[in-house]
């Protein structure tokens, strides 16, 4: 009996070899998305990108074998990059797999990563703040329970390239031409546990978060709420561990002083905010401080005769579209290039009519978060009022920016931060869940004539732009491209109703083809 294997003609003898001297393929992990072939097989076919489907059917067209009972190849899978952990724990668990042959495209590198560990091996990094590994040479993260070694002198890893190509082919035929004799299997199995990764905060780009709120309280929770589940542990010298974000953007668009019962009922002292309010429009230079809002405001930088809050007031009175109404407390010769102790948090602001209202952009250089952040408002809100009053407009937005925001996890600060999170969290939860978008509304129909979706753009009751596309995908394209929404909410929403509407076109095609 003679069996075809890539080209070569073996005896039935060989056949038999492959059942009696091995042990079968037992993936641990990913079962349902591997194909086996020949479960007794000693090769393994990654396919990195391409389906398996289409490496398979090449095979076949270049003659390899992949009889159940014959083929050397025992199971044929995919690597889009984040099975890497599991794929190495099945060949740990399977030692039969002495051969391991790239074969497909790659569009995300599944196959640099791959060749890579056994090339170069692992190396410490971080990964949300802790400790992990990640292949040398690239930014691929995995655990060190799996090593390069533990393959030594019984895994044979090669490269066959992409199916199709002319120079592929070759290698193909040769790698099965010249595989060495099926042996007997004398190793083990050895089963590594999966890692399990402790989240200490999940994944974003810690300098581009940005919050529109209503209200400074609802603002406020969303800061607390961002920096307890994105902010990184940062060690300050002197200070101790913080949870820090960088630039955070507020924009409160109805900023309004909160209840005393509202402030008691979140921690804090009415009668401390109402303190802050007035010392924060205060010339005089507080009692053995080294430094006052108000002070920098109107009185720091020698003008005895105007102070800079009130010269921006009548500014904006002279001229309404004046965009010289900046003012920076940030003294750089005193609180920077001297060794004077105390430097402001609250380094400038900005008043500007926009829209017809007065609006007021302040930037803090750091931020207290817990404690600080809602009270500074607060005080930002008086100058505001301060401000609209000098100028004769009506105060509008309020936007602070943090350069470095942060929480104190030590004296019960990490505690509290959990506290507010999960009430925000239950706050969130039971609401209705909508939020107006400030890009607008999209009304979507289905123009089964022309076969398309249709999705209209509108603003307050404007129709701003008309997408078509015979997908939700085509329509998902155009409408990132344009940036047209802004809510992560109203985005998952819309797909849905995208969805729902490319199930509606299909429907009507497959009515008009019967």
């Amino acid at each position: 009996m003679w069996v075809v294997l890539a080209g070569m003609f073996v005896t039935g003898e060989f056949a038999l070899a492959l059942r009696s001297g091995s042990m079968l393929f037992m993936p641990l992990h990913y079962r349902e998305r591997l194909t086996i072939v020949n479960p007794h097989g000693d090769v393994g076919i990654v396919t990195l990108w391409s389906p398996v489907r289409v490496v398979r059917d090449h095979l076949v067209r270049l003659g390899v074998d992949l009889g159940e009972d014959s083929s050397r190849i025992a199971v044929i899978g995919t690597l889009y990059g984040e099975g890497l952990p599991e794929m190495l724990r099945n060949l740990l668990y399977n030692p039969q797999i002495r051969h391991l042959g790239l074969l497909g495209v790659d569009l995300g590198g599944s196959r640099e990563s791959l060749t890579g560990f056994f090339a170069r091996g692992l190396e410490k990094t971080l990964l949300l703040g802790r400790v992990t590994h990640r292949i040398v040479g690239t930014n691929h993260k995995l655990d060190d329970g799996v090593q390069p070694e533990d393959f030594l002198g019984r895994l044979c890893l090669v490269d066959l390239g992409k199916p199709g190509e002319k120079e592929s082919d070759e290698s193909i035929r040769s790698f099965f031409a010249t595989l060495n004799p099926f042996e007997s299997v004398t190793l083990p199995r050895r089963e590594v546990a999966m890692p399990t990764f402790e989240v200490t905060r999940f994944p974003s780009d810690p300098r581009a978060h940005q919050i529109v709120a209503d209200t400074p309280l609802l603002a406020w929770k969303e800061v607390i709420h961002r920096l307890y589940r994105f902010g990184h542990r940062v060690a300050l010298s002197g200070k101790g561990e913080r949870l820090e974000l960088q630039n955070i953007k507020a924009v409160i668009r109805e900023p309004v002083f909160e209840s005393d019962a509202v402030l008691r009922e979140h921690g804090f002292d009415p009668e401390q905010f109402m303190r802050y309010r007035k010392a924060i429009l205060d010339p005089a230079l507080p009692p053995d401080q080294h430094y006052g809002y108000g002070n920098r405001l109107r009185g720091h930088f020698g003008l005895s005769d105007q102070d800079a809050l009130a010269r921006v007031g009548e500014k904006l009175r002279q001229d309404p579209d004046s965009r010289h109404g900046f003012i920076a407390l940030w003294d750089t010769g005193r609180d920077l290039l001297s060794e004077a102790s105390g430097h402001p948090c609250l380094v400038s602001l900005f008043a500007r009519r926009f829209e017809g209202v007065l609006t007021l952009t302040a930037q803090f250089r750091t931020h207290n978060a817990l404690q600080a952040w809602l009270m500074n408002v607060h005080g930002l809100l008086s100058i505001q009022i301060f401000l609209a009053e000098a100028s004769g407009l009506q105060p509008g937005a309020l936007t602070v920016i943090s350069h470095s925001i942060s929480i104190d996890p030590g004296g019960g600060g990490l505690e509290r931060a959990r506290a507010l999170y999960d009430f925000r969290n239950r706050e969130w939860d039971a609401g209705d869940g909508f939020r107006q978008d400030p890009h607008g509304d999209f009304v979507i129909s289905v123009d089964h004539e022309v076969g398309e979706i249709v999705v209209e753009h509108r603003f307050e009751g404007q129709r701003l732009h008309r997408y078509r596309g015979a997908s939700a995908e085509v329509l998902e394209r155009q409408l990132v491209r344009d940036c047209a929404l802004s809510d992560i909410g109203h985005a998952l929403y819309l797909g849905r109703e995208l969805g729902r509407a490319e199930v509606s076109l299909k429907k009507g095609r497959r009515g008009k083809g019967g």
